[in-house]
């Protein structure tokens, strides 16, 4: 069977870092990573991008120690497709920029780039997301292919990542590439609003956001990454409809990333699956289970590492819920939940709600960013006895809710394999190599 060729689109971010590593843990025919996506979301995009080099350093570190120690290197789908690794978007399209370092790190793995700069990689990375000079003399064209022999896992790119996304969508088959999002959706809203024919050669989008029936993490209605850019959100939500102008959302003045509206006639409609908190937060990482699988491996370079943002990401859990007992604290795996699902999609304990009319909230005082549900459903009578336009207003039915014509399809997940087994299959798939 062909793998799931993926394009992760990314804030790394301690649970992107897990995202990631469980991807790239993966075995070819599982799945092929054909590109790294990154953005602001968690942290600035810039500090995001060093967690992503930093990643790859100790993968490259990890590989080398096992094979040192008798054992398999170990992520093997890098060695059949190196990915590309391009940065977007630094800030919404629209709103006030809002990141996570509160819970993340000013750094994005818990401060450790400060705690520990001798795990950090040299700035000489930056060279690579820069464009090469015209003219190079023999020394500087020699100190480059260094650099590039430094970081031989990916492929870096200095063209945007809503460009090179595009590109990758129009040089391969409709429906073969799927995109994982687990970082707000501003990328993916450029990339649809600059081709949106392209971007509909997707396959399928996956999106770690939104909260349905259970409370935001960043406010009582919102989940950080439709928060952090809800227009974003709202437009790639809206490729989900039959008629996607019926759910855009309201022109924001000033708003600083105006994207243009989508055609009027567009070839299909998105197929995006939604993994809200509503599902992603039952699943956890125990740091129990993180330390007493880990403590036999304290030699793995990949174990060391992780082991120290891990760390500073239980304590700041324990300090945001000082009630918890330690014993019993957990990493909620939001973002390694999509990377499971792209592994194990044919599975069929996964369970999804099919068609939900889920909107982004985009200017309310309170609400922005959260997902609204109708709950009423399609099946009520509305006041209206005559035939109507697309952009009527009809009585009892504000917004367009109870109209087959319009309204987002999401497919929202609502089961999965397992939320007791999921922390023992990320540990056995990252670590297990290091035994």
């Amino acid at each position: 069977m062909a793998p799931n060729r993926i394009i992760i689109d990314t804030d790394p971010g301690v649970d992107d870092v897990l995202a990631m590593l469980l991807a790239f843990s993966a075995k070819p025919e599982e799945l092929e990573v054909l590109m790294l996506s990154v953005q602001f979301g968690n942290i600035d995009v810039q500090s995001c991008l060093r967690n992503i080099v930093s990643l790859f350093q100790f993968i490259e570190k990890e590989r080398a120690w096992r094979v040192q120690n008798g054992r398999p290197a170990g992520f093997e789908t890098l060695e059949k497709t190196k990915p590309i690794v391009a940065v977007g978007a630094e800030e919404p399209l629209a709103e006030h920029m809002m990141v996570a370092d509160f819970f993340h790190g000013i750094d994005g793995l818990g401060g450790i780039h400060h705690s520990h700069p001798h795990l950090t990689p040299a700035e000489t990375w930056k060279s690579l997301f820069q464009p090469t000079p015209e003219s190079m003399d023999a020394e500087q064209a020699a100190s480059l292919q260094a650099v590039k022999d430094q970081h031989s896992l990916f492929t870096p790119s200095t063209k945007p990542a809503p460009e090179e996304m595009l590109r990758l969508l129009r040089e391969n088959e409709p429906d073969t590439i799927t995109i994982v999002a687990i970082g707000p959706l501003t990328n993916l809203a450029v990339a649809a609003a600059t081709d949106p024919e392209t971007f509909l050669r997707v396959k399928e989008v996956v999106v770690m956001g939104g909260a349905v029936d259970v409370p935001g993490n960043m406010t009582p209605g919102a989940e950080f990454n439709t928060y952090a850019d809800s227009v974003a959100a709202a437009r790639v939500f809206a490729l989900t409809s039959p008629n996607p102008r019926t759910t855009m959302p309201p022109s924001i003045p000033g708003g600083k990333g105006q994207l243009p509206a989508y055609p009027e006639t567009l070839s299909k409609q998105l197929k995006l699956k939604l993994f809200s908190l509503d599902i992603t937060t039952p699943h956890l990482l125990p740091q129990s289970l993180v330390k007493s699988y880990t403590a036999p491996l304290e030699s793995s370079p990949l174990v060391q590492w992780a082991s120290l943002f891990l760390s500073s990401t239980y304590r700041k859990i324990h300090s945001i819920r000082p009630t918890l007992d330690a014993s019993t604290l957990g990493l909620e795996m939001h973002d390694p939940l999509t990377i499971w699902y792209c592994l194990t999609s044919s599975d069929p304990k996964w369970e999804f709600k099919r068609s939900e009319d889920i909107r982004v909230e985009t200017s309310g005082q309170w609400t922005r960013g959260t997902c609204i549900v109708d709950r009423r459903g399609k099946g009520m009578k509305v006041d209206s006895d005559v035939q109507h336009g697309l952009d009527d207003e009809v009585a009892g039915d504000a917004g367009g809710w109870l109209d087959e014509r319009k309204g987002n399809r999401v497919d929202r997940c609502v089961g999965s394999p397992g939320t007791d087994v999921f922390a023992g299959v990320l540990l056995d798939r990252v670590f297990g190599g290091a035994k």
